[in-house]
C-alpha cells in the first residue's frame, strides 16, 4: 500500500476538474417580416427591368451554348503517364493546369475563354472579329488545338479541345454568317 501522500496525488490527477463557469446572455433576434404579394410583384418587376437594362433578351434572340467544357481528359491522362519520365514533367504540369484551370465556351454570339485559379481571367470575342480558324489534331485526332486569328492580328490558341473539328466548323460557320471570315 502506497503512502497516503502519494495516493492523494494520484487521485487528484485521475479526478476531473470542474468546468469553468460560463454564463450566457440571450440576444434578441431581429424580427423577420414577410413580403406581401404587392412587394413580391414589385421585386419581380425590378428584376425584369434590370435584365432589360443589362441587355438580356428573351425569345428568339437568346444566346445558345454550342460547346462548354475544359481540356480533353485524354490529354491529361497521356501527359500524366508520360510524366513518369522526368523529361516530360514540365509538359505534365502544363496539362494538369489546363485540366483544372481552363474552360472554353462557344455560344451563338461569342467565344469565351475562362482561365486563372479563380476564373478571373476571361476573354470574350464575337464571331464578327474572327478572320481565320485553323485546327491542329493531337493524339491520332482524339483532341486538338484550335488557333483563331482575330481582326487585330491577335491569335487565340485553344489547347486540347475535345470535339475540335465540330467546334472549329461551328466557329467558321458563325464567322462566315457574320461576314468576317477570310476564305483562302
Amino acid at each position: 500500500m502506497p503512502p497516503p501522500s502519494t495516493a492523494a496525488a494520484v487521485s487528484s490527477i485521475i479526478r476531473p476538474t470542474p468546468p469553468p463557469a460560463v454564463s450566457f446572455h440571450p440576444v434578441p433576434l431581429p424580427q423577420i417580416r414577410r413580403r406581401s404579394s404587392a412587394g413580391a410583384a414589385a421585386a419581380s418587376r425590378l428584376a425584369v427591368a434590370r435584365a432589360a437594362a443589362s441587355g438580356a433578351r428573351g425569345g428568339g434572340d437568346a444566346e445558345t451554348v454550342f460547346f462548354d467544357g475544359g481540356a480533353h481528359y485524354g490529354d491529361l491522362a497521356a501527359n500524366l503517364l508520360l510524366g513518369l519520365t522526368l523529361l516530360w514533367l514540365p509538359l505534365t504540369l502544363a496539362a494538369v493546369s489546363r485540366a483544372f484551370i481552363l474552360r472554353y465556351r462557344f455560344t451563338s454570339r461569342r467565344v469565351t475563354v475562362v482561365s486563372g485559379l479563380s476564373g478571373a481571367d476571361r476573354t470574350d470575342f464575337p464571331y464578327s472579329s474572327v478572320t481565320s480558324v485553323v485546327v491542329v489534331p493531337r493524339f491520332v485526332g482524339e483532341w486538338g488545338d484550335i488557333v483563331i486569328t482575330l481582326r487585330d492580328g491577335t491569335k487565340v490558341d485553344l489547347r486540347s479541345v475535345p470535339r475540335f473539328r465540330e467546334v472549329a466548323d461551328y466557329c467558321r460557320s458563325m464567322a462566315a454568317a457574320e461576314g468576317s471570315l477570310v476564305v483562302s
